[in-house]
């Protein structure tokens, strides 16, 4: 098959939205016989019959309808390339919301944005970024207070686009004179005999860890309530408990701290990061920018 040219699919929607080459030609400012010319190229292009001929028009057939909903998306898309290509051209203006969960900021995405923000088309995008657990990043998502998030992808997330963006690897935090300390590795249920350092109740490791203790038959033993992964670290290295942290964040307070990192052997300890953005127009061209930048499933 040939390449799909796009100003044919343009005119393959409208004949489909109007069900009429006629008015689709008019509004293209075309004749016709040039409308019904290229979409027979298309057809021909494709294999199968798109349209079927009506006494008073045309309406698409089941293959022209599942072409129109494709052609949609890659005019969707060619318009989205068209304005990032524009805004490296001429340089954004505006800002950009983001909200992302604690170990995102932790790790990550700091870096990510400083490298983003440095780039001479960006000079002047500013980045504004706020903690907040999963739940109320999908939430202020929604609701249009923030332009992205940021947080684990088994937050749920229907009713926004997504994008890949990294993974980290949970791992137990715990002083080098503990019980666990000569151990490789751990599975949970391993852990759970032991006090724990928690993040808030409503954060989503917590509701995680709480669910595979139920499912081992035992309950989280929280000794400590933070806020952050610091906080964290700092009540293992006084070895009042152990505590789930991302391998990412734990590296560098390893030494510092004098901290074991005991690797978590569970099919949920590997975890991947997701942006998520509302569909349409809503979104900044600086905004745009920034996603492209970040997702990580064409870098």
């Amino acid at each position: 098959m040939r390449d799909l040219d796009l100003t044919t699919l343009r005119l393959y929607i409208a004949v489909c939205e109007t069900r009429n080459m006629a008015h689709a030609a008019r509004a293209a400012n075309l004749v016709g016989s040039a409308v019904s010319k290229r979409l027979a190229q298309l057809e021909e292009n494709v294999g199968v019959p798109l349209l079927q001929r009506r006494r008073h028009g045309v309406e698409p057939t089941p293959a022209g309808l599942t072409l129109l909903e494709h052609a949609r998306d890659m005019l969707a898309t060619a318009s989205r390339i068209e304005q990032a290509m524009a805004g490296y051209a001429s340089g954004v203006r505006g800002e950009v919301r983001v909200l992302a969960s604690a170990s995102v900021m932790a790790e990550s995405l700091a870096d990510d944005v400083a490298e983003f923000l440095a780039l001479p088309a960006h000079r002047d995008i500013q980045v504004r970024m706020d903690e907040r657990i999963s739940p109320d990043i999908v939430r202020s998502v929604r609701e249009g207070a923030a332009s992205l998030g940021i947080c684990w992808d088994a937050a749920d997330t229907s009713g926004l686009q997504t994008a890949p963006y990294r993974t980290d690897t949970l791992t137990v935090a715990l002083h080098p004179s503990h019980p666990l300390a000569s151990r490789t590795s751990l599975v949970y249920a391993d852990t759970l005999d032991y006090e724990q350092v928690s993040l808030p109740v409503s954060s989503a490791v917590h509701v995680m860890l709480a669910r595979a203790a139920a499912t081992a038959g035992k309950r989280v033993r929280h000794r400590v309530v933070v806020t952050n992964f610091e906080a964290a670290l700092r009540v293992v290295r006084a070895n009042l408990a152990i505590c789930v942290v991302p391998r990412e964040v734990a590296a560098s307070y390893l030494a510092v701290y004098g901290l074991r990192c005991i690797p978590l052997n569970e099919p949920w300890a590997e975890r991947r990061f997701t942006i998520c953005y509302r569909e349409g127009d809503t979104l900044s061209a600086a905004a745009r920018l920034l996603i492209a930048y970040l997702r990580q499933d064409e870098q």
